[in-house]
């Protein structure tokens, strides 16, 4: 596959198991050359790598037209590999990426290119079983849909949102500082995250505020807003109870409903009240 080096579609990758069975027409190394491929692309069998340098020659960075990437780390071998956070740095996309998955990643961390994706729409991570931490995903500039599924996750704050230093901004007496997270944000869907405790809003502390003022937007375009089966959560943020949001959906997150029902006199009810569409499913 190496030689057909003037390919410009190659939507579906699917890495060959290892050991005497091993297919080099399958070894990831073989895209190395294949610059011109653009469009979508999705590897598949991503556990199957043993050796982390098969991920490190196939320079998918260099793949320039690429605008959609999926990296599935599923495969044959079942169990999670020791390699996979260092796998998945190697596999480090164009900069100009607008679209990407990542499904069924074993690793601990996510990986530290994905703050390079300055132009990225659209992200989705399904069952990263082990991720507890989520990278300043708030500082995506053009961010518009986010998806998170089976995260390990049990707390969302202010690192989530980048703004956890807000307090720390360099600015001139008698200035405000603007700082936005998730400035473009559109559509934000939370699913499976079943260790999920506490999602953090931004509170000023009393006292703080002096000449030098700080002001915060976060999520200032979101209109469409689901959690499902996250029952361990108590309360949503007021950044997310005051975006202008169209479509608000609450599945399966029975202290959730408590609070925000109002048909079951829910206490916060009246917050939401000015959604057009509510949805509430137990």
């Amino acid at each position: 596959m190496e030689r057909i080096t003037c390919l410009r579609t190659l939507d579906r990758f699917t890495v060959c198991g290892g050991g005497e069975t091993r297919s080099k027409a399958a070894n990831l190394g073989e895209l190395k050359n294949l610059n011109h491929i653009g469009g979508s692309l999705t590897i598949c069998n991503l556990r199957d790598i043993e050796d982390v340098s098969e991920a490190v020659e196939a320079q998918l960075k260099n793949k320039k037209r690429l605008l959609r990437l999926e990296l599935q780390f599923d495969g044959e071998k079942t169990e999670l590999q020791a390699n996979e956070d260092a796998l998945i740095e190697a596999l480090q996309p164009p900069s100009d990426l607008e679209n990407l998955i990542i499904s069924d990643y074993g690793g601990i961390f996510l990986p530290n290119w994905m703050m390079i994706l300055t132009r990225l729409q659209n992200l989705v991570l399904v069952n990263c079983r082990n991720v507890d931490v989520l990278p300043p995903l708030g500082r995506l500039p053009n961010l518009e849909s986010l998806s998170l599924t089976g995260l390990k996750l049990r707390r969302l704050d202010g690192g989530f949102l980048g703004i956890e230093n807000v307090g720390n901004t360099n600015i001139n007496e008698g200035e405000i500082a603007r700082v936005a997270a998730f400035p473009k944000l559109k559509k934000l869907s939370i699913w499976h995250l079943k260790e999920l405790e506490e999602w953090d809003g931004i509170e000023r502390r009393v006292g703080e505020e002096d000449s030098t003022t700080t002001s915060i937007f976060i999520m200032p375009q979101l209109v469409e807003f689901r959690i499902l089966k996250c029952p361990l959560l108590r309360a949503l943020p007021d950044y997310v109870l005051i975006a202008p949001l169209q479509k608000f959906s609450i599945e399966y997150c029975p202290n959730l409903r408590k609070r925000y029902n109002r048909e079951e006199m829910g206490e916060d009810g009246h917050r939401i009240s000015h959604i057009p569409n509510i949805l509430f499913k137990e």
